[in-house]
């Protein structure tokens, strides 16, 4: 046990303590304000504040941790020791020579998308705005790497410290949109899918529709034997989130009631964890996404667990608290959909941390720094997607992070023209744990 003391114990201090301390380097602490208590200890301990008790280990603070709501915050980013920081500190005592405790917080809770910014088109927080794009490290787990910076420390004053061993691990999220691209649209749908091919001269795509509508050919978006054999060859902590969203300009699936896609939603259930891709009406819409959790959990017989907000849009806070009240457990929402990299500068999972009621909440947030829904059109060859992935995949294992890559059914099929992304699920699945 490491002891801390800090001029004032915050739901913000106690929640970034725990996180740097207990969920990445795997060791417990304990807070206090109390200089008696901390002068007595005769244990591991450092202190966090303004000015140094005395002689002890010592980290100079800023004031984010000890503020309450959101304030506009002047940051400057700088390089330090191969990586970046900001909140600079000047004690000549402190061990580092920035907050890293602060910049952890700001990083993990979004504090940026909290405050004023330019939207794109559909109203997400655009990569291109956030402090990690402008500053060039949103390629980084920062909060990782510093983290094993800060261990270090603690190590050489503290050789006996002990620090649970943390395994890289990685899990696959497969987002389906559509089910099928062709079965079980109903006749209109049909039908004016078949004029628009027939207008485009899509001859070939015409002719695949009328198979599978007979029965006669699988239909391409239906790749979902291939994750399961997967799955059967090596398990792997996948999730398969899958939109029931009403039939909209942004929801393209089938009925949710559809038989055919109950059945193939509850034999994936069989082999592989499933959940929710909450639809673009549902982002922030608390009775929209109750409608579509009962959907998915009618059709498993169980409670929803897992979900993630379609097009990566998080409207915060009122997203995440919708989350809450539905009792959703896990998010897989946090990045970006058109930028590789860290949304919230780290690998590990985080708990959400609500600015508005300063609260750490329930919900749990398994940051990715890999996506393409079959969009991204920068990705033009399999060595192009392969370089990209093996860099993520070395970076998280340094850290003994998660790697999340989250694909398309889409990208499996025949009618995406890039055939390599079956063998690239496949190097990603094979890796090797550690």
């Amino acid at each position: 046990m490491l002891l801390i003391h800090v001029q004032q114990v915050t739901p913000r201090v106690s929640y970034v303590f725990k996180h740097i301390c207990k969920r990445i380097l795997g060791f417990e602490v304990d807070l206090t304000s109390k200089i008696e208590s901390f002068i007595a200890h005769d244990g591991p301990k450092f202190s966090y504040g303004k000015q140094p008790l005395g002689k002890e280990l010592y980290f100079q603070s800023v004031d984010l941790l000890f503020e309450h709501g959101l304030n506009d915050l002047d940051i400057h980013v700088y390089n330090w020791d191969e990586t970046k920081c900001f909140f600079e500190v000047k004690h000549e005592n402190s061990a580092l020579p920035f907050d890293i405790f602060a910049a952890t917080f700001y990083l993990l809770t979004r504090y940026e998308e909290y405050l004023p910014h330019v939207k794109d088109s559909i109203g997400r927080f655009p990569a291109t705005e956030s402090l990690a794009y402008t500053n060039h490290f949103l390629q980084d787990p920062v909060v990782d790497i510093w983290a094993h910076k800060f261990k270090k420390i603690l190590n050489d004053k503290y050789p006996g410290l002990e620090f649970k061993k943390k395994s890289f691990t990685i899990i696959p999220v497969i987002s389906v949109s559509e089910t099928f691209v062709y079965k079980n649209k109903g006749f209109l749908r049909s039908l004016g899918g078949g004029i628009r091919d027939l207008w485009g001269l899509k001859l070939d795509e015409l002719t695949d529709r009328v198979k599978v509508i007979l029965g006669i050919k699988k239909d391409p978006y239906d790749t979902f034997d291939f994750v399961v054999d997967l799955q059967r060859h090596k398990k792997r902590n996948c999730k398969v989130l899958f939109g029931l969203g009403d039939y909209s300009n942004y929801e393209k699936n089938i009925v949710h009631n559809n038989p055919q896609h109950k059945i193939i939603i509850k034999h994936i259930s069989d082999y592989i964890k499933v959940g929710l891709k909450v639809s673009y009406e549902a982002i922030g819409n608390l009775p929209v996404l109750n409608k579509e959790k009962q959907r998915i959990e009618a059709i498993l017989n169980r409670k929803l667990k897992y979900a993630m907000c379609a097009f990566f849009k998080i409207k915060l806070p009122e997203a995440y608290r919708n989350f809450i009240e539905l009792e959703v457990e896990e998010d897989y929402s946090m990045g970006y959909s058109r930028y590789s990299g860290f949304r919230a500068g780290t690998c590990t999972p985080f708990m959400f941390y609500d600015l508005d009621y300063e609260v750490q909440t329930p919900l749990k947030i398994h940051p990715f720094c890999f996506a393409n829904l079959g969009k991204r059109d920068d990705i033009e060859s399999e060595a192009f997607a392969r370089k990209e992935i093996i860099s993520y995949i070395e970076k998280v294992k340094k850290v003994d992070g998660v790697f999340i890559p989250i694909l398309s059914n889409v990208l499996f099929s025949e009618l995406y023209g890039q055939p390599f992304w079956k063998s690239i699920l496949e190097f990603i699945w094979n890796i090797k744990d550690e």
